[in-house]
């Protein structure tokens, strides 16, 4: 598989000396909440005490009345449910005592207690033993209703604030939903980032001297009648640091710098996100001079009617709401709104007219000069070794952003750790870029000798086509190690330069470097395996996209046949193409066949005109499973002194499939 370097995933950007990192989360306080649940648990108890009845003490109403017939009982209290009475003499006293009544119980004073039940001669039966009775109400103890009534409700009071404030920001809860979510940095505190942290933009940081400067000064500006720009758009790919350039466009105007993400703005509930868009703006006029960065503005600012559904109520009304508050904010207040997107094609026009995000700077990937200076940024907190050159790292990375050229420096600080170095040297930075581009090594991965034979034939197919019919890219580096998830081996080729223009020869050798892999196996093992799936799925893209898109096919002509509206980094998928003809589309399809099966035979001629350096190098990617530096440099320049008379010898036995070359 010819690998070529590839963006990674986009990683948030960061500052690079870690200045604003955001403080550790305090530790929940669980030492109080167990307070609180042991005091609740004492109050429970205490009710369960004095509400509880003595079963020990209680006796039947029967054995009650026979008692008192045999003249045991020398008084009794009558309440409205229990009649409570002593005995006429103590009986095992001891024991008595010692029975379970409750310390905090009323009528402690009793021997025993009954269930009153109805009795007309109850009183009768009383007088004719000489039995003292009196009656009494039942009484209302507070505290057991005061605990078990008012403790429920607190509990439940104290239950709902808490899920109230995982709800919404605050102690208000649901009531503060329509407050702003957005985060004050204070200039003093917390943005500590400059333009000394941010590398590999120039045009950007000249572009935003003038917005630094309003903010200082306003006075130079307004005094000659002038008006800032009320909005700033940072456009461009994911990971080149427009978050860290806007916070460092606060750091050096020493102002308060509010950060909200567009998707922090929108919510469920219509009318929320207009409020929260409200209460920013309020509390941005509070704080002027400031900058109001608004994050990921596709999510909020999207093109209304667009789409498969014909709108959402909630997120049109927060959009109108924002217009409404960038029209009818005062620019000489102070007050800049920056917003960074990475889908500028999507937003509504109504947000990029003058008078609302009035201009546009575009953050672009860097040159390998930026890159140079991104890496020394990222590497200032790094111990690096004598042999690292950073200028060579920023020349192998092309196309890397800056969030990518910061994980490239961190995952050779932990290579270099890993292995116990005092320092991380060069191979621990061609390393992590190996990662970052092909995925982790799989030494795990058994690969047969017959397998491995033909992988090494299949890179140096790639890497021999490629020295001869694409010299603008060079073979850095052959291996068969197998990485990432399918990746059997891979060639890895990187431009002399960097190119913002391909012309039709350059396209037509990219063509035949791809295919030069399948074109190996088929000149030296007379059938090709399933290694190649992966070049020529990129092969028929770059071939159709020669024919449909860039006008490079006499037979179908100088017109484009792609996709109506390009996007600037969304791929070529998520666009509707053209309505074309069955017989064009059919034309087109042998065109494209066509480009890829001229590129193929360029290949395999290639390859059986050199078939001897064929043999030699892939003797040796087999012996040492890598090739690079100058050993494989001085291998690649006998191409060009070869005569081309190599003869094709026989092809030698080998497997017949490997998948993921």
């Amino acid at each position: 598989m010819s690998v070529r370097p590839k963006v990674p995933p986009p990683r948030d950007d960061r500052d690079p000396r870690g200045k604003n990192a955001p403080a550790a989360p305090k530790e929940p306080k669980s030492r109080n909440f167990l307070l609180l649940a042991l005091g609740l648990l004492a109050m429970l108890v205490i009710a369960q005490l004095f509400t509880s009845r003595s079963v020990e003490n209680e006796i039947r109403y029967d054995e009650f009345k026979a008692k008192v017939r045999d003249g045991q009982v020398s008084e009794v209290v009558i309440a409205s449910d229990t009649i409570y009475g002593r005995w006429t003499k103590t009986r095992e006293p001891r024991e008595q005592r010692r029975r379970g009544v409750p310390m905090f119980r009323s009528e402690r004073q009793f021997d025993f207690e009954t269930v009153r039940v109805p009795d007309e001669k109850l009183v009768d039966d009383l007088e004719a033993h000489r039995v003292k009775y009196k009656g009494r109400p039942e009484g209302t103890q507070w505290l057991p209703l005061l605990l078990y009534g008012l403790l429920p409700v607190l509990l439940m009071l104290w239950l709902w604030r808490g899920m109230m404030r995982r709800v919404g920001p605050g102690a208000g809860g649901v009531l503060s939903f329509g407050k702003s979510k957005g985060s004050l940095f204070n200039e003093d505190r917390d943005v500590k980032v400059t333009f000394e942290d941010v590398a590999g933009v120039p045009e950007a940081k000249e572009e935003l001297q003038e917005i630094i400067e309003f903010l200082r000064n306003p006075e130079k500006f307004t005094r000659l009648g002038a008006k800032i720009p009320k909005g700033v758009l940072l456009v461009g790919p994911p990971g080149t640091g427009k978050t860290l350039l806007a916070r460092a466009v606060a750091g050096e105007a020493k102002v308060p710098f509010f950060s909200i993400s567009g998707s922090e703005i929108v919510e469920m509930f219509v009318g929320v996100g207009a409020a929260r868009v409200r209460d920013l703006f309020e509390q941005a006029a509070g704080a002027s001079p400031c900058i109001v960065f608004i994050d990921e503005l596709d999510a909020l600012g999207k093109s209304r009617g667009a789409g498969v559904i014909a709108g959402n109520e909630e997120r049109e009304q927060t959009l109108n709401q924002l217009l409404v508050e960038m029209d009818g904010f005062d620019p000489n207040k102070g007050v800049i709104i920056m917003a960074a997107t990475n889908r500028p094609e999507i937003l509504d026009t109504a947000l990029l007219r003058p008078g609302r995000f009035d201009r546009q700077v575009l953050v672009d990937r860097p040159d390998w000069q930026g890159r140079e200076e991104i890496l020394r940024v990222h590497a200032r907190k790094v111990k690096l070794g004598p042999d690292v050159d950073l200028r060579n790292v920023a020349r192998r990375t092309p196309g890397f952003s800056g969030a990518d050229l910061a994980n490239v420096v961190n995952e050779a600080a932990l290579l270099a750790a890993r292995y116990g170095r005092e320092a991380v040297e060069m191979r621990d930075l061609s390393e992590s870029i190996d990662r970052v581009v092909a995925g982790l090594e799989k030494k795990s991965r058994i690969i047969t000798e017959p397998e491995k034979r033909r992988i090494a034939y299949h890179e140096v197919g790639h890497a021999l086509v490629g020295e001869v019919l694409a010299p603008a890219e060079r073979v850095q580096k052959i291996s068969i190690v197998p990485r990432g998830l399918a990746a059997l081996g891979y060639t890895m080729q990187l431009p002399t330069e960097d190119r913002h223009l391909l012309t039709e020869s350059e396209l037509r050798g990219k063509l035949a470097t791809l295919l030069g892999g399948r074109a190996a196996e088929e000149v030296v093992f007379g059938e090709v395996s399933t290694g190649a799936q992966n070049d020529l799925q990129h092969a028929t893209e770059i071939a159709r996209a020669m024919v449909v898109d860039y006008g490079m096919n006499e037979a179908v002509g100088p017109v484009s046949l792609g996709h109506e509206r390009r996007a600037m980094f969304l791929p070529a998928e998520y666009h509707p193409a053209r309505e074309i003809g069955d017989a064009l589309a059919d034309q087109i399809d042998q065109e494209v066949r066509a480009v890829v099966e001229e590129a193929r035979q360029r290949a395999v001629d290639t390859l059986r005109s050199h078939r001897a350096l064929l043999d030699e190098i892939a003797r040796t990617v087999i012996e040492k499973e890598r090739l690079e530096g100058p050993e494989l440099r001085d291998l690649l320049e006998r191409v060009h002194q070869s005569n081309g008379a190599d003869q094709p010898a026989a092809a030698p036995a080998g497997p017949t499939s490997a998948t993921g070359t």
